[in-house]
């Protein structure tokens, strides 16, 4: 009987993929971890959030939930590193591990865009929808198509598919509520390098999703 590429069995032979792929991942990942120490508006990093030192001393739980995610940054450059030094790319537990760093980003990011849902934060039309749409709406077009490739991909693959996905869906709510936030470039540097790493993050997920699709359409062409 054949089974899955997505299934656990394969653990101790699953591929680590190309060299350079994994190199030029890893490099964006280093970026992204960068992040969390630069100013991404008014001169706060991530870190500063997570610590509480916000101008004014409004430092609360919403800034929290909303900093924590960037430090996903870490697990994947641990991740990245593994493809490229060891036979194996990633573990079970590491990959459970992660799991449940993903899963926790998706609550903090829900429970940051519900002062928008429940117009709490002074929003309303456009600005609304585009928050929500830039955090909810990664959040389950990546979910509901993962529960469909899940089986036809590598575990790393739909690991690395999920963190990515909870990153990527704070850092566009992010880089959307603090788009308009006043300040020179050395105030919210972080701003800028997210704005640009979001793109090959987003092409990476599209990228596997798409290798899922045509690994499914070729075992339906031979009848498996």
């Amino acid at each position: 009987m054949k089974t899955s590429p997505g299934l656990r069995g394969r653990d101790k032979t699953e591929p680590r993929g190309p060299a350079w792929a994994n190199t030029i991942m890893l490099l964006f990942w280093l970026a992204a971890g960068a992040v969390t120490l630069l100013p991404f508006a008014y001169g706060t990093s991530p870190l500063d959030a997570i610590l509480l030192r916000v101008p004014g001393n409004q430092g609360n739980w919403w800034h929290f939930l909303a900093a924590a995610p960037f430090f996903l940054a870490y697990p994947m450059i641990w991740l990245r590193v593994r493809a490229l030094l060891s036979l194996q790319p990633s573990t079970a537990p590491g990959r459970r591990a992660l799991w449940v760093c993903a899963g926790l980003s998706v609550a903090g990011t829900l429970l940051v865009e519900m002062p928008f849902i429940l117009h709490l934060a002074g929003t309303k039309g456009w600005p609304t929808l585009s928050m929500l749409s830039t955090g909810l709406g990664i959040i389950a077009a990546s979910a509901a198509t993962l529960a469909a490739r899940r089986r036809q991909m590598l575990p790393t693959q739909a690991c690395v598919a999920g963190v990515t996905t909870a990153w990527m869906a704070n850092a566009c709510l992010c880089v959307v509520v603090y788009a308009s936030a006043p300040g020179e470039f050395s105030s919210r540097s972080g701003w800028a390098v997210t704005m640009v790493l979001i793109w090959p993050m987003a092409l990476e997920v599209l990228l596997m999703y798409a290798g899922a699709l045509r690994s499914r359409l070729a075992r339906i062409a031979i009848g498996d």
